[in-house]
């Protein structure tokens, strides 16, 4: 039984001034910005929003952390930091609390793709700074699943790690089971002699892209879930059965999607930027973030009953990504989905200018035929022209974590 929208608007007012009250007079980032609490959730629009340069300027003026710690330094447990692909990367502090947190809302992640305690999870990839899989690897234990590291190998090491442990769930970049379905192809490693039967994908966006899905879906022989989250916020939102898009978990994050141009709350069925304000890490807290992310609002209502903000499609692009090319505005996404309809391979988009008009180029591992077919559906879809260069392949690179496909040269 899930909770209707009254419940969750009344427990997210109650932990929002929760948190209101705890962060005046202690947190230095947030104290001179924020009331004691507010009337109404409606209300938090009257709140400053919090950009992510801020929070860089912050620590750049405040070394090496910056003020926005609500504890004293020896509380925290756990440091993190952003990639780093939009600017200098951000640490982010995490106490026992707030890990715990973190292991929360990574266990509704896969319980809304259906993972229990009796499944077996496969890491597939290397732990680093990035936050993403550790505390995927921390949602697993909260789950009380059993957890398989897949660090330190090589991809065709981890394909017969996951064979020999009978793992059922593999948690990585979709990117990188894409890759691990071109190494098996490669080596003549049969995958469906693996037993997982759901993937889960984390780091980047692209399970929610059908084509990408399909491909993820038809390689693995399982089912494809989606999920986001952001180092400086949370893992805010996930996949249900219906696999439609992404369910924000509002029970632990307050998202508010937002018009660009009037700074006003889009209505159901358009598109805007996803401010994000999590409401369980009062040591790192973040208030009204401005995300960068570009979502649909698609409503309250589910198949699978359940009553979150549902964003359809998942995570659209980046704000900063979109490109216009000859009067046409388009999100890399939207083509990764048409190219993913053709091949597996890898890919990369680059926008540049040439007698001053904006162009898209776009190399690819493919044949010259194969090539032509993905310009011309690309242009009967997207209304667009795009150069395709084909490549030898593996000559472009491979990715574990966050896959780099987009390249604005005009900038």
């Amino acid at each position: 039984m899930f909770p209707s929208r009254e419940d969750i608007e009344r427990l997210q007012l109650k932990k929002i001034n929760s948190m209101l009250a705890e962060l005046k007079g202690k947190n230095r980032f947030y104290s001179g910005k924020i009331p004691d609490s507010i009337e109404k959730l409606p209300d938090i629009s009257k709140l400053p929003v919090t950009l992510k340069k801020e929070l860089q300027n912050d620590q750049e003026r405040n070394p090496p952390f910056g003020t926005n710690l609500t504890y004293p330094l020896e509380t925290y447990i756990h440091y993190h930091q952003t990639s780093g692909t939009t600017g200098k990367p951000l640490k982010v502090l995490d106490t026992g609390e707030d890990w715990k947190w973190w292991g929360k809302c990574w266990k509704d992640v896969y319980t809304g793709a259906g993972v229990t305690e009796k499944d077996r999870i496969f890491f597939a990839f290397s732990f680093g700074p990035f936050i993403g899989f550790w505390s995927a690897f921390k949602g697993a234990e909260t789950l009380g699943a059993l957890s398989i590291p897949g660090g330190g190998q090589t991809t065709e090491q981890r394909l017969y790690m996951m064979k020999d442990t009978r793992a059922t769930v593999l948690v990585c970049t979709p990117t990188y089971a894409l890759r691990l379905a071109e190494v098996a192809e490669e080596t003549g490693f049969d995958l469906h002699e693996l037993n997982i039967k759901r993937t889960v994908h984390a780091g980047e966006p692209g399970a929610s892209i059908p084509s990408v899905r399909k491909r993820i879906e038809d390689a693995f022989n399982a089912e494809c879930y989606d999920h986001a989250g952001l180092s400086e916020v949370g893992a805010h939102s996930f996949a249900c059965s219906e696999r439609t898009g992404l369910h924000v978990n509002e029970e632990e994050f307050i998202a508010e999607i937002i018009d660009p141009k009037t700074g006003e709350q889009v209505e159901e069925g358009e598109k805007g930027e996803l401010y994000l304000t999590n409401l369980g890490r009062w040591g790192f807290p973040v208030i009204r973030y401005k995300t960068g992310d570009v979502v649909k609002h698609s409503g309250y209502d589910c198949a699978c009953g359940r009553k979150h903000l549902l964003l359809e499609g998942g995570i659209i692009g980046r704000a900063d990504d979109m490109v216009t090319i000859r009067g046409v505005n388009v999100f890399p996404s939207a083509i990764e989905s048409i190219i993913r309809e053709f091949t597996d391979s890898e890919f990369l988009i680059k926008a540049y200018r040439r007698d001053e008009m904006d162009e898209l180029l776009i190399q690819a591992e493919v044949s010259e035929e194969v090539g032509r077919r993905i310009s011309q559906e690309i242009r009967n879809r997207l209304g667009i022209r795009v150069e395709i260069n084909s490549v030898p392949a593996g000559s472009l690179p491979r990715y574990e974590l966050k896959a780099k496909r987009f390249i604005d040269e005009r900038k």
